[in-house]
C-alpha cells in the first residue's frame, strides 16, 4: 500500500500516516510494529520515555530491505535538555535501537520554566551533523518557542508534533506551521479515552462514505495536511487506519469536523506553555 508523502521547506519528505507506539513494549511490542511495517507504515513514532527504543529498533532491523524507507522517531526527555546530556542521550537512543541511524529526532516537550530547550536543540543540530540522525524536530512546541530556536540558532525543524484531534482541531498552529514549512504531525489523532468515535457528526460522516468513524477522522487530518500518528497493534486495525487515502472529504465535512472543538479540548492539562515532562 503506497502511502503519500508531505513536503518540509527544506525538501524532508514524511509519511503522511505514521504508527503511534505508546506502550507497544518488548515481544509484543516488536510483533506489533513488525506486522504494522509489513502492513505498510513507514513512519514509526517513539521516545526516551516510551521505554520501547528497543522494540522500535528490533522491528526496524527485522524489515529488511525496505530498512531505508523507514523513518524510525524518537524524543529527547525534559531530564535530559542540557547540551551534553541531551547529545549522550540521542547516543544511547541510537544504541538502545541497534540501528546506525535514527531516522527522526524531536525534543519531546520544550519544559519553558526550565528554559534549556536552546541547547537541547543545539545538541540536536550536532546529532545531526554527527550523523547520528538524519532529520530533527520537535514536538508540542509553541509558535514563540519554534521562532525563538529559529533566532538563536538559524535552524528550522522539519516537524512538530502536537496534539490534534477533532475535539482539539488546532487551526491556528497548523497555519502558523504551513507557512513556516514545518510539517506537523498529530499525536491522539483518534482522541483517547473519549467519545469522540461516538459523536453523530463523525458517525454521520463515516456512513456517508462508507467508512468507520475512525477512518473518517484520519481523512479529516488528511485533509489538513496533518499527519496522523494512530496507535494500533491489531493487524485489522493497523490496516484500517491506513486505508484512509481514497477517502475525500468535502469542504463542509471537514468543518463540520473542525467545528467539534472544544476550549477544553486537550486530552490532559497538557499546555506546553506551563506543561513540564521530565
Amino acid at each position: 500500500m503506497a502511502i503519500p508523502h508531505l513536503t518540509a521547506a527544506d525538501g524532508t519528505t514524511l509519511p503522511a500516516i505514521g504508527l503511534g507506539t505508546y506502550r507497544l513494549n518488548g515481544a509484543v511490542g516488536v510483533d506489533a510494529i513488525g506486522q504494522a511495517i509489513r502492513a505498510g507504515y513507514r513512519l514509526i513514532d517513539s521516545a526516551v520515555n516510551y521505554e520501547n527504543e528497543g522494540a522500535v529498533g528490533r522491528a526496524a532491523r527485522a524489515a529488511g530491505g525496505v530498512r531505508d524507507e523507514l523513518v524510525v522517531t524518537s524524543k529527547l526527555p525534559g531530564r535530559h535538555h542540557r547540551f551534553d546530556e541531551a547529545l549522550t542521550t540521542i547516543e544511547e537512543s541510537v544504541f538502545r535501537t541497534g540501528l546506525d541511524r535514527i531516522d527522526l529526532y524531536l525534543i519531546h516537550w520544550p519544559n519553558p520554566k526550565v528554559d534549556l530547550y536552546v541547547q537541547a536543540w543545539r545538541a540536536l543540530i550536532e546529532a545531526r551533523e554527527r550523523g547520528l540522525v538524519r532529520y530533527i524536530g520537535l514536538s508540542n512546541f509553541l509558535p514563540e518557542h519554534i521562532d525563538r530556536l529559529v533566532a538563536e540558532t538559524g535552524v528550522a525543524p522539519v516537524v512538530n508534533q502536537i496534539e490534534v484531534h477533532p475535539y482539539f482541531p488546532q487551526q491556528e498552529a497548523i497555519d502558523y506551521h504551513r507557512e513556516h514549512g514545518i510539517l506537523v504531525q498529530g499525536w491522539s489523532p483518534l482522541g483517547h479515552g473519549n467519545d469522540l468515535r461516538q459523536h453523530p457528526t463523525i458517525v454521520e460522516i463515516a456512513a456517508a462514505h462508507g467508512v468507520s468513524p475512525a477512518q473518517a477522522i484520519l481523512a479529516w487530518h488528511v485533509a489538513r495536511q496533518v499527519i496522523p500518528l494512530p496507535k494500533a497493534a491489531s493487524p485489522q486495525r493497523q490496516l484500517e487506519n491506513l486505508d484512509v487515502f481514497g477517502i475525500t472529504l468535502t469542504d463542509a465535512e471537514v468543518e463540520a469536523i473542525s467545528g467539534l472543538g472544544r476550549p477544553d479540548g486537550r486530552l490532559a492539562d497538557q499546555d506546553p506553555a506551563v506543561y513540564e515532562e521530565l
